[in-house]
């Protein structure tokens, strides 16, 4: 009589998989749940891959494999930014750079009624939630998180937004902190929202003291202009973004001695 041997996910975490690979074995589990991220799939009582990549897994209980690429393969619960291409009467259509385009319906913003419906006009970039991804349908996104609150979900404005692989989207959302992020966070002020569809979103913060010199200047003379405001800002984007795309493949140490000569030359 054989036995058939039962699979510990432990043995493959943060290991390359590749697809056929059988990573758990569900009759090996006892009252337990766990959540299946992109590139696995339920096969009966096993779990097996989809695609080529590392096996990750965030408490309490999620499972996906992490791969980079640059088109987009959305999964439930992932947060993502999505551009507004167009506007229906019952939801917004979002490219989200997966292989079909998404629906927001007008209703999925907290507090949602018909008298309340938010305008976006086309091209506006959006921070969303994936509610609904089966294959062969177009994706559905809601504007809250799982108990109905905004959190930081909705439009984002100003700023500047740049395209990079899914696997660095994952790697600037890791815990703990990603060295670029803690090395540019250190030096500068700034917001940024990254998407696991690729796309970061960065806005430069001007410092708070700055920001009152400047309010004094403005208003002890005439020819200042509120373009000021914003002078010290491209110059700062450009560097966190520019950091931020040239870090993928670089060690923790490589990434702040790059973050390092960068600052160096706008000093």
């Amino acid at each position: 009589m054989e036995t058939k041997a039962s699979v510990s996910p432990a043995t493959f975490l943060d290991k390359i998989v590749v697809p056929g690979d059988v990573v758990l074995d569900l009759s090996s589990l006892t009252n337990q749940t766990i959540k299946l991220g992109g590139g696995l799939r339920q096969d009966c009582d096993s779990i097996s891959v989809m695609k080529a990549g590392k096996l990750k897994f965030s408490k309490p209980n999620k499972y996906w494999v992490e791969s980079s690429h640059k088109r987009y393969v959305p999964s439930v619960e992932d947060t993502v930014l999505g551009i507004v291409v167009d506007s229906k009467a019952d939801n917004f259509l979002v490219d989200i750079k997966g292989p079909a385009i998404a629906f927001l319906p007008v209703l999925a913003f907290e507090g949602g009624t018909r008298r309340n419906i938010p305008k976006f006009e086309v091209g506006s970039l959006l921070y969303v939630r994936v509610v609904k991804a089966n294959p062969g349908m177009n994706p559905e996104l809601s504007c809250t998180d799982a108990s109905g609150k905004a959190a930081e979900f909705g439009l984002l404005k100003d700023g500047y937004m740049f395209e990079t692989s899914t696997g660095q989207s994952r790697m600037l959302l890791s815990s703990p902190t990603c060295p670029v992020l803690e090395a540019l966070g250190k030096q500068l002020s700034f917001e940024i929202a990254v998407g696991l569809n690729g796309r970061v979103w960065v806005c430069f913060l001007m410092p708070f003291l700055e920001l009152i010199a400047y309010w004094v200047v403005l208003f002890s003379s005439c020819s200042v202009t509120c373009s000021m405001v914003n002078a010290a800002s491209p110059s700062m984007v450009v560097v966190v973004s520019n950091a931020i795309m040239n870090s993928e493949y670089l060690s923790g140490v490589q990434q702040q001695i790059m973050v390092e000569k960068l600052l160096q030359r706008i000093k």
